[in-house]
């Protein structure tokens, strides 16, 4: 009898493990919306940018905005899943050092994804807004040169 019950004890703490292991994971699965290649194109120039899977972890993107043949603004993007803990680590080329800077996941649902840092000078805010399945909004918002600012990029999906 005390074989049995030990057992199931054994067997028990092996579901709660894989389940709570899956639901960690949860978060980044719920962004796989994402993946792909985004643009938005305008009078200003041509902003890009470029998701991808690195594994159940980790998804990667490369942001630039090109005007005529000038690169404006190149970022690289690293979305990661640490526990229950996603963050948004963008590394902007000639800025911080080039060194990342991390907002965390501060609002998830299907459609939306909200990232925050009140420490950054600009933006505090990022989100990520789906419209449709090959649209979506990209929003940088916070307060700069003490004012309230945001912008707003409608992207829609290359295929």
């Amino acid at each position: 009898m005390f074989q049995k019950i030990t057992l199931i004890l054994l067997l028990l703490a092996i579901v709660s493990c894989k389940n709570s292991e899956s639901n960690e994971k949860d978060k980044i699965k719920a962004a796989s919306w994402l993946l792909g290649n985004w643009e938005n194109n305008s009078v200003d120039g041509n902003l890009e940018e470029t998701w991808k899977k690195i594994n159940d972890s980790t998804f990667q993107a490369q942001s630039y905005f090109i005007k005529e043949k000038d690169t404006l603004h190149f970022e690289t993007i690293t979305l990661q899943q640490k526990g229950e803990e996603l963050t948004y680590n963008a590394a902007v080329k000639g800025q911080n050092d080039d060194k990342p800077v991390s907002f965390k996941l501060t609002t998830a649902t299907e459609k939306e994804l909200v990232f925050e840092n009140s420490k950054h000078d600009y933006p505090q805010k990022i989100s990520y807004t789906q419209i449709t399945a090959d649209s979506l909004v990209a929003k940088i918002s916070g307060i700069q040169q003490g004012k309230p600012s945001s912008e707003n990029y409608s992207m829609k999906k290359i295929k």
